[in-house]
């Protein structure tokens, strides 16, 4: 468990403080001057029942049963012996009739974050819970007793009435707990931990279940992961686009300048740091020779190479009107296309990452606001002399603030992930990834498939992504007779956006994996065309060359002439070499165990590397 202890008031908790809490085991603690505001709402709302003031849900039934008072003494025989008010039964009741969710568990982190807004939004001093109550549900959290909370059952209006109320059960004795990972009953665990059920008092129960803690810890949570991973797809797209020898004049500030959305610039600004230093980028395209399958001979005795290179000759009768562009790149065509830019997936990454990443920071933005908000009903004003105040009921339990902002949030995946797998696409296709072996495999017997299935895996993922962001906001179902009829749907908006990141974080991993693939079969590739060059016998470098026909004496001069140019300027590729940040990447991934891949093997233990390697967030260290 973490040693950080954190304050709340009600105001002022950050993202980052219920991250700490609910992934980091960090503790909490709470202001005494908010802990006197709750008992002050508390005393209020007392003095108003004394008075006998009509409140919804504390003297009245709930939703549609809202017309129902509550009397002064038990009008079922039955049940005259239970000594309990009326009022404290209907909160118990609240809570036990309202804990109906279904499906698995959600993950422990998910309910730590849920009792840390409960708490915090409850010590706003607006709910007419007493003090006890609120430190009873800081133990929990802080001894580690968390409620188990199944995933589904909420409509987000009002607020996460279900899920919300199997949060409060264990305050009852009732439920369960999660116990060293495990889910156990409630009762006989606080028992051993010498805490005895609460009985609730007026407004309780309501002040428990009213509001939006689901959906914004999930939310919270999504986007923590969200922020990981567009800064994890920076640096695999990087990766990419050194694998690609790619072009940077799209990266350039100039350009972003002109048009300046936040994340573009940012995403532009992170990309040039990425390959700033990097031999591979803006590359000349005469340098990187074609990938051509291995023949017998190819390669001196004992050369391990599993490939052989060309380049093209365009001979001077197909230069006319490009004099000025031979001058500069050398009549050779190999791999690497003539085109000064790239296709949309490399050339407008910052764009894209950046139109996520500003969707993220709209996002984070509404739940920031929501952390720090009170979000149950009725609410409790109380005023400056003894009897002054209000009792309002509103709707700030709903959750369609959040809804439509986790909707956007939703969408904005499956964009990050397919502009992912369209880039490792490429890396694999030979009629788009610029000289490499077709799938990145030497295949010289004919019988390797390499990468080419573990594209299908991110084009289904995508797919699946895609699929799952319909908006869940846009359906709303009535509830509660009619009573509840318009609700959010932002529990499953936000339990979609918390699952999706795990799909988006695979996409990201196949990328790395095929990406890092083609970067070392470039590097290779380049290697091998450097050795060319400078080897003793000239005849090494020209038994690559193809187009070779010159005819009169004057073009055979400027034939052995391109030669010897080539040869000279090949030597440069000793400074072909990816930039700091990428080559970390690469020998990262090395490293945690992904050989490069010479041959068929069996590809899940490397994905699962992957997956590590991008979850973990260590690659961003």
């Amino acid at each position: 468990m973490s040693a950080q202890t954190i304050r709340l008031s009600g105001a002022g908790l950050t993202r980052a403080q219920l991250i700490a809490v609910a992934r980091g085991g960090a503790q909490v603690s709470i202001d005494p001057a908010a802990l006197a505001r709750v008992a002050r709402a508390a005393d209020f709302l007392g003095q108003q029942l004394s008075r006998g003031e009509p409140i919804y849900g504390v003297t009245t039934g709930f939703g549609s049963n809202a017309d129902r008072l509550l009397g002064d003494k038990r009008l079922r025989p039955e049940r005259l012996v239970d000594e309990r008010p009326l009022v404290a039964e209907l909160q118990r009741n609240l809570i036990i009739s309202h804990a109906v969710c279904v499906g698995p568990p959600l993950p422990e982190e998910v309910s730590r974050a849920m009792l840390l807004i409960r708490i915090n939004t409850l010590l706003g001093g607006h709910s007419g819970i007493r003090p006890g109550t609120v430190e009873r549900l800081a133990e929990l959290l802080n001894r580690g007793l968390i409620p188990v909370v199944p995933e589904k059952g909420s409509v987000g209006a009002s607020g996460d009435l279900a899920p919300l109320s199997h949060l409060a059960l264990p305050l009852l004795g009732l439920g369960e707990v999660w116990l060293n990972g495990v889910c156990k009953p409630a009762g006989p665990v606080l028992q051993a931990a010498g805490l005895e059920p609460l009985e609730l008092s007026f407004k309780e129960g309501l002040a428990l279940n009213n509001g939006t803690a689901l959906m914004l810890a999930l939310g919270v949570l999504a986007v923590d992961d969200c922020e990981r991973l567009i800064a994890t797809a920076d640096l695999t797209a990087a990766v990419s686009l050194e694998a690609f020898c790619g072009r940077s004049a799209a990266l350039d500030e100039r350009v972003h300048a002109l048009r300046p959305h936040p994340g573009q610039m940012e995403t532009a600004a992170r990309l040039r740091e990425l390959v700033a230093d990097s031999g591979l980028v803006d590359i000349p395209y005469h340098r990187v020779p074609r990938f051509v399958s291995w023949t017998p001979g190819a390669w001196a005795e004992g050369d391990s190479r599993t490939f052989d290179l060309r380049w093209d000759y365009v001979p001077i009768s197909e230069r006319a009107g490009r004099d000025a562009y031979y001058r500069q790149n050398l009549p050779f065509r190999g791999g690497k296309k003539f085109q000064p830019q790239d296709a949309y997936s490399l050339r407008c990454m910052p764009q894209v990452h950046g139109a996520v990443r500003d969707t993220l920071r709209h996002v984070a933005g509404v739940l920031e606001i929501e952390l720090n908000s009170v979000t149950d009903n009725p609410l409790i004003f109380p005023g400056e002399a003894e009897h002054d105040g209000d009792v309002l009921s509103a709707g700030n339990f709903h959750g369609m603030p959040l809804a439509l902002a986790l909707a956007n949030l939703k969408t904005v995946l499956p964009v990050l992930a397919s502009i992912a797998e369209r880039r490792l696409n490429k890396l694999v296709d030979p009629a788009t990834n610029d000289g490499l072996p077709p799938f990145l495999i030497g295949n010289e017997d004919g019988t390797d498939s390499g990468m080419m299935i573990v594209q299908y895996s991110a084009a289904a993922l995508v797919n699946d992504l895609a699929a799952r962001a319909q908006p869940a906001a846009v359906y709303s179902v009535p509830t509660s007779a009619n009573a509840e009829d318009h609700v959010s749907m932002g529990a499953n908006d936000a339990l979609h956006a918390y699952r999706q990141t795990a799909d988006l974080g695979r996409v990201l991993a196949i990328e790395l994996l095929v990406a890092t693939q083609a970067l070392e079969y470039r590097l290779q590739i380049l290697d091998a065309a450097r050795e060319l060059a400078t080897d003793p016998d000239p005849e090494r470098l020209r038994s690559r060359l193809r187009n070779l026909s010159p005819v009169t004496e004057a073009q055979t001069q400027r034939l052995e002439q391109d030669i010897a140019d080539l040869r000279t300027d090949l030597a440069e590729l000793a400074k072909a070499k990816p930039g700091r940040a990428v080559q970390q990447v690469l020998d990262r991934v090395r490293a945690a165990g992904i050989a490069f891949v010479d041959r068929d093997r069996l590809l899940g233990p490397d994905m699962r590397i992957a997956e590590a390697l991008i979850e973990s967030g260590e690659l961003l260290g």
